[in-house]
């Protein structure tokens, strides 16, 4: 059970499809609208004006339940937790300098529960499944979905059945089985997983897969929250997020919406940008065509390092492409190569160490300075969706220098000169 720090109001009304506007009841477990496409959950933002001010969001506790009006739970009793939210913005002031962006921060979400963003839908996902009965989950994922719906199942005394591809970081499968998930694992990419899945949902599962079910999005939706408090009530100019299912950046712009309608935040919207990989970009394919849709990427060229983002179809991606379009953004995608290559030069110079997720937003912010999109002069938020110790074997540095048990320092090693290291054969100050 959340501890009791005042009041528990959830402003929730109803759920709407995110296309045909089509009205659905929150109060029993739902899926997708009858059109195929997302519902969205929508709030009685009038009540929400009259009964909080972000003065008394200031006084909760330091956690995305801090926002409970906004979210979708209605009785604190059902909240299920691991202490999840509040993420740091983290000034790259070296790395950003360097690249000719030095207002560059990024929000650490692999500070999380489960060491990733995901941790932010699992909890809502999974607290609100748990007060509306369900009782077992089955989801397809890239990996680290599947280990924070599965240690938030375990949490809620729930079941979960995990489908992923089998080259899905190792951790992650581990994370599952550890909490206790069914976990299979299928030879081919995530829209694989979601066919075995589905057939789980078949026999009574209750699918939690990316915007297959509505609350998925209103955990994500509170890193947009938490963006906004952490501003002072404002925004960034420019948000850029790696983008696969898209939850998280389709979940930012929600929220910032919801609070432009409560007049806790004026003025224009940050640009988004989405960021995804040459080896798989559907989105960016669609964007710069000018399609309200992205055609699915062929499987069999589907791949990338980053492999949270190696979605070939994403169900929400007229979503995704109308907060670009909206907001005066643009996608991109980056190489592979170019991702370990701005991973560890931004480790090496602000000891920030991102997933290769994150680090893709790295490597798009220096091609987007270099192209003149940005000017330089703009305060540029990266995402950090996860922690990069998740995917340790894929960091491309040095070898550490062996010595014998009863070796001396070699003299270069205590010399005062700068030192350097390797990265692709290019030698980078350090």
């Amino acid at each position: 059970m959340y501890p009791d720090d005042g009041g528990w109001t959830s402003a929730l009304t109803h759920l709407e499809c995110g296309r045909c506007a089509e009205r659905y009841d929150a109060d029993a477990p739902q899926n997708v609208c009858h059109c195929g496409s997302p519902l969205l959950v929508r709030y009685d933002l009038d009540q929400v004006r009259a009964s909080v001010r972000p003065e008394d969001i200031a006084s909760r506790g330091a956690d995305l339940w801090r926002y409970r009006e906004l979210l979708p739970v209605r009785d604190r009793a059902n909240v299920i937790t691991l202490g999840e939210g509040w993420t740091p913005i983290l000034p790259l002031t070296r790395y950003g300098r360097r690249i000719g962006v030095p207002g560059l921060l990024a929000k650490d979400e692999g500070m999380l529960p489960t060491g990733s963003f995901k941790a932010r839908g699992a909890a809502v996902g999974v607290s609100r499944a748990h007060e509306l009965g369900v009782r077992q989950l089955t989801l397809p994922t890239n990996g680290n979905a599947g280990a924070a719906w599965a240690t938030y199942a375990s949490r809620a005394g729930m079941e979960c059945l995990v489908v992923m591809p089998e080259d899905a970081p190792q951790v992650t499968r581990k994370e599952s089985l550890a909490a206790g998930a069914r976990v299979y694992t299928v030879d081919g990419l995530i829209g694989d997983a979601g066919r075995i899945a589905g057939q789980a949902v078949q026999d009574g599962w209750f699918s939690a897969a990316t915007l297959r079910e509505p609350y998925r999005i209103e955990g994500k939706k509170t890193m947009g929250l938490e963006i906004a408090e952490q501003f002072g009530w404002r925004v960034p100019d420019v948000v850029v997020y790696p983008t696969g299912g898209g939850v998280g950046l389709i979940g930012i712009r929600k929220a910032l919406d919801e609070l432009t309608a409560l007049g806790w935040i004026t003025g224009r919207l940050p640009r988004f940008v989405a960021v995804q990989s040459t080896g798989c970009a559907p989105i960016v394919r669609a964007f710069e065509s000018g399609a309200e849709t992205a055609e699915p990427w062929p499987a069999d060229e589907a791949r990338t390092v980053a492999f949270g983002i190696n979605v070939a179809a994403a169900l929400g991606d007229f979503l995704i492409l109308s907060a670009l379009r909206d907001s005066k953004g643009t996608a991109i995608a980056v190489d592979d190569q170019d991702i370990l290559e701005e991973q560890v030069a931004c480790a090496a110079d602000d000891g920030v160490l991102m997933c290769p997720e994150g680090a893709a937003t790295l490597a798009a912010v220096r091609r987007l300075r270099t192209d003149g999109w940005l000017a330089g002069d703009e305060e540029v938020l990266v995402l950090n969706t996860g922690s990069a110790l998740k995917y340790a074997d894929t960091l491309q540095v040095d070898r550490p220098t062996p010595l014998g048990r009863d070796a001396d320092l070699p003299p270069e090693a205590t010399s005062t000169a700068e030192t350097t290291g390797t990265v692709r054969g290019r030698r980078t100050p350090r």
